[in-house]
């Protein structure tokens, strides 16, 4: 027996009747006699009216489900207990790595933060600049506004994303070329953004070095000689600064690393001022 077009559908024969219940209730077979038909008048039918949505309140992720903290607004890291062991030890802790290009940062940052026993992140900054792909402010094509506005704006976010890490029990190490004739802009960013517990490190190999380094780098990350040597002149400020310098002109990338250790370790016992 078929079901006049528009009959409502028969209601549920029990809890096993369900949407994915393989017992459908058609007429015709034994034992199960569906329900009769319902005349339907003649002419167009108005559409029924649809019962309203189900309004849910969202409810937010659980800490425990996503690892998720709420960060204080502007909250500043505090400088980490010294560790009771060589090196840095299990300690959490935030590092800023600064040097021209071709000083290595990426590189030693990245082995350093690989190497530790404790979870660790390295967030460089120039990657996050070239997250920007449409309208991308290319320092090489000449320093504009808007090269500066994408620096600052990197920075921002890279700050942002130390803190987070660091609310979560993960050390954090950042690397950026910070002038030091640009104290507003480069480290008093990033102690805006991340705090006063932040340890800037230093490392700036010979200049002879640092051409051969940048010899080898491709895309808009390759400076010209002139550039490097300008740089390398300007992060000579560093001396007498106060704050560590690594000159890893004879080291290899674990070398450096170790030294960095060391060095922040240090730096955790007696904090430079800056």
């Amino acid at each position: 027996m078929q079901h006049a077009v528009g009959a409502p559908l028969p209601p549920p024969q029990g809890p096993a009747d369900g949407p994915w219940t393989h017992q459908a209730q058609h007429s015709g077979h034994p034992g199960q006699a569906g329900p009769p038909p319902v005349p339907m008048p003649p002419g167009p039918q108005p559409p029924r009216p649809l019962p309203p949505a189900p309004q849910h309140t969202p409810v937010p992720p659980s800490r425990e489900t996503t690892g998720h903290i709420q960060l204080p607004p502007g909250g500043p890291v505090p400088l980490p207990a010294p560790p009771a062991e060589p090196g840095t030890g299990a300690a959490t802790l935030a590092v800023l790595l600064i040097g021209p290009a071709g000083a290595g940062k990426t590189t030693v940052a990245r082995l350093w933060a690989a190497r530790r026993r404790v979870p660790t992140a390295h967030v460089s900054l120039d990657d996050v600049r070239e997250w920007v792909c449409s309208g991308f402010a290319d320092p090489q094509a000449g320093w504009n506004d808007h090269s500066e506005a994408q620096y600052r704006l990197a920075r921002r976010t890279c700050g942002f994303a130390a803190r987070n890490f660091l609310a979560n029990g993960i050390s954090c190490i950042l690397d950026d070329a910070v002038f030091p004739d640009r104290p507003v802009v480069g480290l008093g960013g990033w102690k805006r953004h991340v705090g006063p517990g932040l340890l800037p490190v230093v490392l700036l190999p010979g200049l002879e070095v640092v051409l051969e380094r940048n010899a080898a780098r491709s895309g808009n990350r390759r400076l010209s000689d002139e550039e490097v040597a300008r740089i390398h002149g300007r992060m000579a400020g560093w001396y007498g600064s106060g704050l560590p310098i690594i000159d890893n002109s004879t080291y290899d990338v674990e070398t450096t690393a170790r030294v960095l250790d060391d060095v922040l370790a240090r730096s955790i016992a007696s904090p430079p001022a800056w």
